[in-house]
């Protein structure tokens, strides 16, 4: 069991691809490079989408009747745009994630604890591990508790959110740059 899990956890949930284009595109209309573009900087380049996946899937939404095309603006560059049969689509995909979020949200501190770290790094950072739960698990209450909040609170929260992401950022960028080999520094 676990080996066939092993195969499939290196990559994206069935349907997560799908929900992630068709919600991009209810936004704004976009091309395919567009897309795979955004989710590569969205994910730190973790992961970009292949054209095999993203042409195919961006042709079955537009046969579904859920997108359609948009007079070329560049040369060779396909836009879609959202039909309403998409937006209808789109909505039953939120309630759809909503429904699988409230079921699993529970776990997501427990997975941050649990696979944070290689085994190596475990002694020395062993102390984020607590704080990084508080916070996943303190965003999740925001959602389940359903809490009205107010705009001065809600710029609290984003400010706060922006401040430990910054320090973060610049500590990891700095331990990168200190760990390039010497003759890499140079060029």
């Amino acid at each position: 069991m676990s080996e066939r899990w092993e195969n499939r956890a290196g990559g994206v949930p069935r349907g997560l691809l799908c929900f992630l284009v068709i919600d991009m595109i209810a936004k704004k209309p976009m091309s395919g490079v567009e897309i795979v573009e955004v989710i590569e900087k969205e994910t730190g380049g973790r992961w970009i989408p292949s054209s095999g996946s993203i042409y195919p899937l961006l042709a079955w939404l537009n046969r579904k009747g859920y997108t359609k095309d948009l007079p070329s603006e560049q040369m060779g560059l396909k836009r879609y745009a959202l039909t309403e049969r998409g937006k209808q689509f789109l909505e039953k995909q939120l309630v759809f994630g909503r429904k699988i979020l409230d079921k699993l949200e529970f776990l997501v501190p427990i997975l941050i604890g649990k696979f944070q770290f290689d085994p190596n790094d475990e002694k020395i950072l062993a102390g984020t591990r607590e704080p990084a739960q508080r916070i996943v698990k303190t965003l999740l209450d925001l959602r389940v508790e359903n809490l009205k909040l107010t705009q001065q609170v809600s710029i609290e929260i984003e400010q706060t959110l922006k401040k430990c992401a910054d320090t973060l950022e610049e500590l990891v960028k700095r331990e990168q740059k200190r760990a390039q080999p010497k003759s890499s520094k140079k060029s």
